[in-house]
């Protein structure tokens, strides 16, 4: 029975990821973890077998997958042992370029990007002040001839060291003056290397993962009008595109992180002996593996299903929201399962279970928080009064 998940249409690319995963063992991510580090050695090896750009076009020099494979890969890292939340933004963020850029914008960025050699890692969109009230942005872009001029704060920006682009939301017209709260937000894509130090200053936020993210202020960062994405004050429609395909990619994470937390329990428990017994022997040791077991599988198809509809062009909104909601909710579960099966050897570093513990409990926040996903399914798809 091993490994965990049960063998699908997609076991050629499983087993292609977990060969290249294998040469990633604990000891990699315990030193990774234990030293704040970046799994560049990783990542860089992800790159350059071509799973990064698995969702780009193969004219830009991608694979040209559909999201249903996508999400595979995401999850067999995790499954792993690994954490995909250090490349994942390479995946998806590049989606909002290549459904909204020009011609010129996408033959210029997105071959890099499929190569590896461009990384677009880091998306700006969270606000201190305003959080996941996007419409109410504060930060500023305003055109003086061919360039924008920057002005604000941008919070929990994450991968902004180990990326050379970073995708910018801006409102570009005051909210005061457009019709409806969601127009007059555009993105901007900004290159790091020259905004940093020019108008673009970042300060690194110690936390409780080792995920790297960033507080960003803007003071008079200048980004050049040919770096606009899209049409002037579109923005926010366009960040809202790709929000089904990177709650999707999370989802596949969480269940990657689900088999992960399943099987190390049950291996313990079937290995652990305790009054002359394997622990797994106790029904109240093995019922709670036997339920995460059940609710990972669920999880799974609302997955599946959210991205056959995503690859068929037809609107998934719910289920990729209830895909991310049943995907964390499952993680979490079975990382508490895992924990307590191990007592006190769980709270051990150089068994996994501490520090995936607190990687997967980041998923009940974000990328978007379970309450949020409650307030979505009561308003669109029970008719409930909206209740914000």
């Amino acid at each position: 029975m091993n490994p965990i998940p049960t063998p699908d249409q997609y076991q050629d690319l499983r087993e292609a990821l977990r060969g290249l995963c294998r040469e990633f063992d604990s000891a990699y991510w315990q030193k990774v973890d234990t030293d704040r580090g970046y799994p560049e050695a990783f990542v860089d090896a992800l790159a350059e077998a071509g799973w990064l750009a698995a969702l780009i076009p193969q004219e830009y020099g991608g694979s040209g997958l559909g999201l249903a494979e996508d999400p595979v890969i995401m999850e067999e890292i995790n499954l792993s042992g690994g954490n995909a939340g250090a490349c994942h933004g390479q995946m998806y963020n590049m989606g909002t370029l290549l459904r909204h850029g020009s011609p010129e914008q996408k033959q210029r960025y997105l071959p890099g990007i499929a190569s590896g050699k461009l990384r677009l890692q880091s998306m700006a969109v969270t606000e201190p002040t305003t959080g996941t009230d996007t419409t109410k942005l504060k930060t500023t872009a305003v055109r003086h001839g061919d360039h924008y001029v920057v002005n604000g704060q941008k919070v929990w920006i994450s991968r902004i060291q180990h990326s050379d682009l970073m995708i910018l939301l801006a409102r570009t017209t005051p909210l005061a003056e457009v019709k409806r709260k969601s127009e007059g937000m555009s993105i901007f894509l900004v290159d790091l290397h020259q905004a940093i130090g020019n108008g673009m200053t970042v300060r690194p936020i110690p936390n409780m993962v080792n995920h790297e993210t960033n507080e960003v202020f803007f003071d008079g960062l200048r980004v050049p009008a040919a770096n606009l994405i899209g049409q002037e004050g579109q923005g926010f429609k366009y960040i809202l595109d790709g929000l089904n395909a990177e709650r999707t990619l999370i989802a596949a994470e969480c269940i990657g992180d689900a088999w992960w937390f399943i099987d190390k329990a049950r291996r313990y428990a079937s290995e652990r002996l305790v009054f002359d017994r394997p622990i797994g022997q106790n029904q109240g040791v093995q019922f709670p593996i036997a339920a995460d077991y059940i609710e990972a599988e669920a999880a799974n198809l609302m997955r599946f299903k959210a991205c056959s509809l995503f690859d068929a062009h037809k609107p998934c909104g719910a289920e990729a929201n209830m895909a991310k909601y049943l995907a964390a909710k499952a993680s979490w579960e079975a990382a508490n399962t895992c924990l307590q099966t191990h007592g006190g050897f769980g709270f051990a570093h150089e068994y996994d279970v501490e520090r995936k513990f607190r990687e997967t409990r980041l998923y009940q926040v974000a990328p978007i928080s379970t309450n949020l996903i409650f307030s979505y399914v009561a308003e669109h798809l029970l008719g409930l009064p909206r209740s914000f």
